[in-house]
């Protein structure tokens, strides 16, 4: 069916609100008192969730709740990401609002019987308080201190589904674009709300749409960056994988302020998901005439078309990735010209990151004074950060600009992992720099991050803890960033590999004071020469590791140690006097350097010692130590 007109958009939402009337209830009824009413069972269809077999739950709860009679009054639908990664797959049932967690789909039957049938919640899938060991079946303390924006209807809606998204005043935005504003009021709107790029630079939304309108051509384009790169991001995915069409409309809106009439999604092949899930919205928007010709009865007309990427993480620099869309080598480009100047085939485009898109049709509808009401003075609005390492709660969160790192890693995230100390967290993906413990109620916006050293970039949050080495944490990411440079800038192309020679020097054991000075204005020279924003950022990891954890740094250059024990060369392994000689360890040794009779101690060749760590790993009286 095609809406042909504004009324018909909100008869459609009118028909179909009634799908979401008992998700996510202000007032949740009890498991009893949902006993025959109609239900609905959300269940995660993100990629991590997927990976553990999530599809499978779904069939198999289709499958018992249809042997036992009660298909008709429980739907089952999958969504996206709840955000509570690390306790997935998680299935949620309303009327009830009650959550289940690491659902199998072995749990199932039992999950039928105990909560549809018997009218009580499972008790061993509920989330359970670390601290009180009180089960929690809803209002989690994973998600007090979020707020939801760019994922207000991940969790909430069928992702595969345009009439889900509909019935939550989807496309609502579009058609008072359409029908309620002029371009120019839409841009003042986006202004007002101060909406900044959440790829990473951070530049403002409104003013970039300003600039790219104003360029006199007689064509323009806007373009969705889904070109997401960092390592442990998965912010933007998960957006389109569980809300595509929020990103569609958005879309929509910026091309028909902006004045264009064709837009591209760069998207990482890597994604199949989050494509898969674009190409049904994409069908769907089309057959319903919100993409294409005339829509919703005005004389806009709008396509969009998806472009893959093919991995390489400087296409996600703005100028790069316009390359690559025109089918030429992906490199960056000198600016100026900027893309809203001159970009895609040479005329003004318009590139926005997917998160600051999916804040896009929630501001039209709610107004620039909503949005910029919340977070701080110069950072408005939410962030969602891909919250991963060493902490409790992995996950997807999202937060008001300002929110300090200790709420993020100690309320939302629950602390570090097996109770050990906090050691820094990095910001920024392979861009940022490494934030050390003093700096935890640093709040997060983008001027305070850049002034500790690090940056908000697209949305990765790592969190370290002590077992890890900031010398090593340092030359990994450099090496990333070596093997993603396009190689057109000598700073980066040749800087990099110097500092990674360096640095490899360094926890090898072979480091001098000298290269340590090296390390600081190489880093600073590379900064202030590359090209682009891959070779500017890439020192920030060592600059930030040696401001603020020098001394790891002279422990191994000065004392030849690894105080975190991870750099191998500067690991030594002995046996101490608690060794009760069980032989354990010379059995599992893969040299055979371990050597002593039984029940007497033994002792290691330290010449011959490969330093894997087996040893360690085996022995049942803490005998064996390494420093």
């Amino acid at each position: 069916m095609k809406l042909k007109t504004r009324d018909d958009l909100n008869t459609l939402k009118s028909q179909h609100q009634v799908l979401l009337q008992n998700r996510r209830s202000d007032q949740p009824v009890s498991v009893s008192e949902a006993q025959g009413k109609p239900r609905q069972v959300m269940v995660c269809g993100g990629t991590g969730c997927h990976a553990s077999n999530s599809p499978q739950i779904v069939e198999e709860l289709k499958a018992e709740l249809e042997r036992r009679g009660l298909a008709e009054q429980i739907n089952v639908l999958q969504t996206g990401c709840f955000g509570f990664c690390e306790k997935g797959p998680i299935l949620e049932v309303h009327p009830d609002n009650v959550l289940y967690l690491e659902v199998s789909a072995k749990d199932v039957a039992e999950l039928v019987e105990e909560h549809f049938v018997q009218g009580k919640p499972l008790e061993r899938l509920l989330y359970q308080d670390p601290n009180t060991e009180e089960r929690i079946a809803s209002d989690l303390p994973f998600y007090h201190s979020q707020m939801r924006i760019a994922l207000r209807n991940c969790s909430l809606i069928s992702p595969e589904d345009i009439l889900e998204y509909i019935a939550v005043d989807g496309y609502q935005a579009l058609a008072k674009v359409l029908f309620a504003m002029t371009p120019e009021s839409a841009i003042d709107v986006i202004k007002q709300s101060g909406l900044r790029g959440r790829g990473g630079g951070g530049f403002p939304t409104g003013v970039k749409w300003e600039l790219t309108r104003n360029n006199d051509s007689n064509n323009r384009y806007i373009i969705c960056n889904a070109d997401e790169g960092d390592p442990g991001a998965f912010m933007d995915r998960s957006i389109l994988e569980g809300d595509p069409h929020s990103v569609l409309e958005a879309m929509l809106i910026a091309g028909h302020t902006i004045g264009a009439s064709h837009g591209f999604i760069y998207i990482r092949a890597e994604y199949p998901l989050a494509i898969h899930r674009l190409e049904i919205a994409i069908k769907q928007a089309k057959q319903y005439g919100l993409l294409g010709k005339n829509i919703l009865g005005s004389d806009f007309c709008f396509d969009i078309e998806i472009k893959y990427g093919a991995g390489a993480f400087v296409c996600g620099e703005e100028t790069a990735l316009i390359h690559s869309i025109e089918g030429t080598r992906g490199e960056p480009s000198v600016k100026p010209p900027f893309p809203a100047q001159q970009g895609l085939w040479g005329k003004p485009t318009c590139v926005n990151n997917v998160e600051t898109l999916a804040n896009i049709p929630p501001i039209i509808l709610k107004g620039g004074d909503w949005f910029a009401g919340i977070g701080t003075e110069k950072s408005k609005g939410t962030k969602v950060f891909a919250l991963a390492g060493k902490v409790n709660n992995v996950g997807l969160v999202e937060v008001p600009m300002g929110t300090t790192l200790r709420q993020i890693i100690f309320d939302i995230g629950g602390g570090i992992k097996h109770h050990k100390t906090f050691k820094a967290a990095q910001t920024g993906g392979p861009s940022g720099g490494c934030i050390p413990t003093k700096f935890l109620d640093t709040p997060i916006d983008y001027e305070s991050l850049i002034a500790i050293g690090s940056m908000m970039g697209s949305g990765g949050l790592i969190v370290m803890d002590e077992s890890d080495c900031m010398v090593n944490i340092a030359k990994f990411y450099l090496e990333f960033t070596v093997d993603e440079s396009c190689g057109r800038c000598t700073a980066c192309r040749v800087g990099t590999k110097r500092l990674h020679e360096i640095l490899t020097k360094i926890t090898e054991g072979k480091g001098t004071l000298d290269d340590l000075d090296q390390l600081e204005k190489l880093g600073k020279t590379i900064k202030d020469s590359s090209l682009c924003g891959l070779g500017q950022s890439a020192p920030n990891p060592i600059l930030s590791t040696i401001e603020y954890f020098r001394d790891e740094y002279l422990a191994h250059i000065v004392d030849k140690t690894c105080p975190a024990g991870v750099c191998k060369s500067l690991l030594r392994y002995d046996i101490t006097d608690k060794c009760k000689g069980c032989t354990l360890c010379a059995q599992n040794c893969p040299a055979g350097c371990i050597t002593g009779s039984p029940k007497e101690p033994h002792s290691i060749d330290q010449e011959r010692c490969l330093k894997c760590g087996a040893c360690l790993e085996k022995c049942r009286f803490d005998a064996i130590i390494h420093h």
